[in-house]
């Protein structure tokens, strides 16, 4: 887990590409006719239908959450010059914020698992059909997330907070002392009033992962088992050996 304090974290030094992606060996977990594999569907179903109603009612709660007016007064630094808060809901009622990590944070390069994560965020027509923006924010010279931004090939916008407190106002002490930092904000607009009304802390940004979703469904899962840092696996799209 990185400690943005001291400056330690799994993030800091990656492996270089496995030479063989996968650890795991496909084995069937138990011989079967298709009436025998349909009962146990059906029983798994059950749990997934329960899972998704307490989604919901998380969901639900999240929505009930205290929001906290931003009063502060921040510009970004953006391709077709500066933007404020308000300036990026692009006249929508809500704005998502992913908050890419700082390079010095991983190990000097931009962090690969934010490019995973900036990867699985889906076509923005979606979002805008229900009134809400998306975009991503990283606190570095514009140029330098716009290069990355390019080599990715991502078409979602992005802007720069470097010079503000943005980044770090939004972080989170909790009653230990332990700060934690978020990965995604939600904001939503009031008029001209701005408000926070959500953060991702540590893992909750988790389930906004699609590619895992999808092998969550597979019989070798994630393949994480054993690795010393979970997303060890994971490299820019553009460095897999293996297709």
């Amino acid at each position: 887990m990185w400690d943005y304090r001291t400056g330690t974290g799994p993030w800091a030094a990656r492996p270089a590409v496995p030479e063989h992606p996968l650890g795991g060996r496909l084995a069937p977990t138990g011989s079967g006719d298709t009436r025998g594999m349909a009962e146990s569907r059906l029983e798994h179903y059950a749990k997934e239908e329960e899972l998704l109603r307490v989604r919901d009612s998380l969901s639900a709660e999240r929505r009930e959450l205290p929001w906290v007016k931003m009063d502060r007064e921040y510009v970004f630094q953006a391709p077709d010059g500066e933007r404020t808060l308000l300036d990026l809901f692009d006249g929508r009622k809500q704005l998502i914020v992913y908050h890419f990590m700082l390079p010095s944070m991983t190990g000097g390069k931009f962090c690969v698992s934010c490019s995973f994560w900036i990867d699985n965020i889906g076509h923005l027509a979606h979002f805008h059909a229900r009134d809400t923006s998306v975009v991503v924010d990283c606190p570095v010279p514009l140029d330098d997330i716009l290069a990355h931004k390019e080599r990715m090939g991502w078409t979602l916008p992005f802007v720069s907070s470097a010079g503000t407190d943005f980044y770090s106002d939004l972080h989170f002490t909790s009653p230990d002392g332990k700060v934690m930092m978020p990965g995604i904000s939600v904001f939503a607009r009031d008029g001209e009033s701005v408000y926070h009304t959500y953060s991702t802390l540590e893992y909750g940004g988790e389930m906004l992962n699609g590619t895992y979703h999808y092998l969550d469904l597979t019989p070798l899962g994630r393949q994480e088992e054993g690795l010393a840092w979970k997303h060890d696996w994971v490299h820019y799209h553009d460095e897999y050996e293996f297709s």
